[in-house]
């Protein structure tokens, strides 16, 4: 994951740590509580419709990742997360997909749609000849829409942490996360790598969401996914007949290129907060956006003044071999009048440079290709430098830089940067220029 925004989708990949094999003989008991009576009705009443998801590679039958899913209806409809089945998406000449009960019987899976933007996917289970005398599965059922969740209310998640055995782990709705592009339900509770894309109960044992994802840097912080968006995608299921069978990295794209028209319009349409630093008035996303955190140089050292605001959209989405479809912005000032001229030219001109992007590519995105203009806007001269790398196999979807530097005061000034990631040319360019013309000149303070 990039930058300090510390987000573990659940997934857990092959070969497993010492530690998690280490546990494998011990009971499968997840969080510090013991599992109350309520967990334990939640686990008995969903225990037969809970499955391992494993990928496994075709050549050698070798586990790859795991990850949980549930039934979701008789004909054999099972729901997990996007990132989970993601290898069935995108490379299915070289994986598969089987399920794993309870009762540890090992059987095919075929995956039948995804969601990107929501993290979900619908897989099947595979039969060699479909018969109207087969079996039913047993299903859990979605709570109602119109029985609203109430903060503080009790949910128990499920799922198959580390592959280790299936358990149960309470928690509490505490609203939807704040600033989060897509809805994404605030779970109270401790999930663990492997129970993504299991089930989230409430007392009556109905699904209310989907594992997803936590905090790396906080303790119960964990995020599911409305069940809303799983029905949506389960009634679109319904009615494909006919499984993945080849790569779906056109599907992926078109998803992506939605995703940045809407991340785009609605970033472009809402005004930036004004932050002002001796005379220069700087952009930053409003509070209702994104999440901004500011730090200042050591007050110690007495040679110069560096303020800094970093800023970033709550809106990463699991692409396969990328994490994408989000903006980060940052911004420092500088204040030198003991520098002089000459050593704060050379300060500032020194920090510019160490400015990165990928200048070699790699498996999934071409080198970055750079151009650099000499612009005024606000009152300001400034330096602005835009870089693009394309992705490789997510054709028509861009990483988009763009830094800027102003360049008139001789012992002041700011340097700026906008990252997008996952989006088109045209949208890269948008909005680089609506972040470059937000700075302003107001005068000497």
């Amino acid at each position: 994951m990039r930058w300090w925004w510390l987000v573990l989708c659940l997934a857990a990949l092959a070969p497993l740590s010492a530690v998690a094999q280490a546990s494998a003989a011990a009971p499968a008991q997840v969080g510090v509580e013991p599992v109350s009576r309520d967990a334990q009705r939640a686990y008995a009443s969903a225990r037969e419709k809970l499955v391992q998801i494993r990928t496994l590679v075709r050549n050698t039958d070798a586990q790859s990742s795991v990850g949980s899913g549930f039934f979701v209806s008789s004909d054999g409809l099972i729901l997990t997360n996007f990132h989970v089945a993601s290898q069935l998406a995108l490379e299915p000449e070289r994986y598969r997909g089987v399920y794993v009960p309870v009762d540890g019987k090992q059987a095919e899976l075929e995956l039948l749609a995804f969601d990107v933007l929501h993290d979900l996917a619908v897989l099947r289970v595979k039969r060699a000849e479909p018969s109207p005398h087969a079996a039913p599965w047993p299903a859990l059922v979605f709570r109602s829409p119109a029985r609203a969740l109430a903060r503080g209310e009790r949910l128990y998640s499920l799922g198959n942490p580390l592959d280790i055995g299936f358990a149960v782990t309470e928690g509490t709705y505490n609203g939807l996360v704040q600033r989060s592009f897509y809805p994404r339900i605030f779970f109270g509770g401790a999930i663990n790598p492997g129970m993504s894309g299991g089930p989230v109960l409430d007392d009556n044992g109905e699904v209310i969401g989907v594992n997803v994802s936590k905090r790396l840097d906080g303790e119960l912080l964990s995020f599911l996914v409305p069940a809303e968006f799983a029905q949506a995608l389960l009634a679109q299921a319904k009615g494909q007949a006919q499984p993945i069978t080849t790569g779906a990295q056109a599907e992926v794209t078109r998803q992506l290129l939605a995703h940045q028209e809407a991340l785009t319009r609605r970033f472009t349409s809402t005004p930036f907060k004004v932050q002002r630093y001796h005379g220069y008035s700087l952009p930053v996303p409003d509070d209702a956006m994104a999440r901004c955190w500011g730090r200042s140089r050591d007050a110690d050292l007495k040679s110069y003044e560096m303020d800094s605001t970093n800023c970033q959209l709550d809106a990463q989405l699991f692409a396969g071999e990328l994490t994408t479809g989000f903006i980060r912005l940052r911004h420092t000032a500088y204040d030198a009048p003991r520098l002089g001229a000459m050593r704060f030219a050379k300060l500032y001109s020194q920090h510019f440079r160490s400015e990165r992007v990928n200048a070699r590519g790699n498996a999934q995105g071409t080198a970055s290709e750079c151009t650099e203009r000499y612009v005024e806007t606000g009152g300001v001269p400034m330096r602005a430098v835009v870089c693009l790398l394309a992705y490789r196999k997510l054709r028509g979807l861009y990483d988009m830089s763009v830094v800027v530097t102003s360049l008139n005061r001789p012992t002041q000034g700011v340097r700026g940067r906008l990252d997008a990631y996952g989006v088109g040319f045209d949208n890269g360019l948008k909005l680089a220029a609506y972040y470059v013309d937000a700075f302003k000149w107001d005068g000497a303070q």
